[in-house]
C-alpha cells in the first residue's frame, strides 16, 4: 500500500504543477485565446487590438496583472490606457487616471522593473517655473509613481538633463539606466537612441549610443532594453521604403554592442512594425503593426494592432544563426 500512496502523492503534486502552469497560461489566454509560437498573433483582439483603432507601446508590471499602453480611436488623440487582472478576470480597457485630458498627447509608457514607476512622454504644459530650451512639439518626459493604495499619483516632470532635450520613449533597465530616442529634429544626423547612466538616482548627462546601432536606417527610435541590458530592440525605417519600419536587435557582449539583426520576415513585413517590448518573464515579444488608411475625404490616418510572439524561441534562433 505504501508504494500506491507514494505514487498517488507524486501524481497529486504533478497535477498541482500542471494546474499552476495552465492557470498561468490562461491569464494570457483570457485576452487572446491562443498562445503564439513562432508566428506572431494579434494580441487581445477586439479588446486591446481593435479594427480601425491604433494600439501600441504596451508595457507590463512585474507579475503581469496590469498592462499600460497607447490607444486611440479614429479621429481621437493618443492617450494612455490601462487594463488590470482582478480576481482572475481582466477589466475593461480604460483611460489611465493621469491621462484623461484629451487635449494633450500622452504616449510610450514604460514600467520600471519593480512596477512602482511608469515613464511616459507628454505634450502637456510644464509649469511657469520650469525653464527649458526644449520647445520641440512641447514634448517632455514625465513619470508617475504608485501611492500606498496602489493608485497612480500626479505626474512628475523629469528634470535635468531630460527637460532640456527632445526625448521620446524612455525605458529603464533594472539598474536604473535610461534609454530613449533623442536628437535636435526628425531626420537630423544626431537623432537616434541615447542613454543616461543612473548615478545613485541622479542623471547628469545623456550620451548617444554607438553607430553600430544608430546608423541602421532612418528614424531609429522606440528602444526596448533588456532588464540586464543584454540586448536592445528598436525600430528603424528603410531609406528606400518610407513609413515601413522594421524591428532590429543588438546584443551586448562584454560591454560591446553587436551589429543589429533583423527580427526576421515573420515579424518584419510590408507594413510598419515598431515600439517593441518584452514581457517581464522574458517569454513574449510584443510589438505594433501599423498601416496607413485613406478616408473618404482623401485624408489619411494610421491604424495599428498589437502582436505577440514567442521571444524565447526567436532569440534562441537569432543567437544560433549569428554565433
Amino acid at each position: 500500500m505504501k508504494p500506491i500512496k507514494s505514487s498517488s502523492l507524486l501524481l497529486s503534486l504533478f497535477a498541482v504543477l500542471i494546474s499552476c502552469q495552465v492557470k498561468e497560461k490562461s491569464n494570457l489566454a483570457l485576452l487572446s485565446g491562443e498562445i503564439p509560437t513562432d508566428t506572431p498573433l494579434v494580441f487581445a483582439p477586439d479588446i486591446i487590438s481593435v479594427n480601425g483603432h491604433a494600439s501600441g507601446s504596451i508595457t507590463f508590471n512585474p507579475d503581469m496583472t496590469e498592462m499600460v499602453l497607447n490607444h486611440r480611436g479614429q479621429g481621437e488623440s493618443f492617450n494612455i490606457y490601462t487594463i488590470k487582472l482582478i480576481d482572475g478576470k481582466w477589466s475593461k480597457l480604460k483611460v489611465a487616471s493621469f491621462s484623461t485630458n484629451l487635449e494633450y498627447l500622452d504616449f510610450h509608457p514604460r514600467f520600471t522593473s519593480n512596477g512602482n514607476r511608469l515613464y511616459f512622454g507628454s505634450t502637456r504644459p510644464t509649469s511657469d517655473t520650469v525653464k527649458t530650451t526644449n520647445t520641440r512639439r512641447r514634448l517632455h518626459q514625465w513619470y508617475v509613481e504608485k501611492n500606498e493604495y496602489g493608485d497612480w499619483d500626479k505626474p512628475i516632470l523629469m528634470g535635468h538633463p531630460f527637460v532640456d532635450n527632445y526625448i521620446m520613449g524612455t525605458v529603464p533597465s533594472e539598474n536604473g539606466n535610461l534609454y530613449f530616442t533623442s536628437g535636435t529634429r526628425v531626420g537630423a544626423d544626431d537623432e537616434g537612441i541615447y542613454y543616461a547612466i543612473n548615478q545613485n538616482g541622479q542623471y547628469t548627462t545623456i550620451e548617444k549610443m554607438d553607430d553600430v546601432i544608430n546608423s541602421n536606417g532612418r528614424f531609429i527610435a522606440h528602444p526596448y532594453i533588456a532588464p540586464d541590458e543584454s540586448y536592445l530592440i528598436y525600430d528603424s525605417e528603410k531609406a528606400t521604403e518610407p513609413n515601413n519600419n522594421d524591428l532590429f536587435i543588438s546584443f551586448n557582449r562584454n560591454g560591446i554592442w553587436s551589429e543589429s539583426y533583423s527580427l526576421g520576415p515573420k515579424i518584419n513585413t510590408k507594413l510598419s512594425e515598431g515600439a517593441a517590448t518584452v514581457s517581464p518573464d522574458g517569454k513574449y515579444l510584443f510589438f505594433s503593426r501599423s498601416e496607413e488608411k485613406a478616408s473618404e475625404d482623401g485624408s489619411t490616418y494610421w491604424v495599428s494592432m498589437i502582436y505577440w510572439v514567442d521571444f524565447i524561441q526567436l532569440k534562441k534562433e537569432l543567437l544560433k544563426s549569428i554565433d
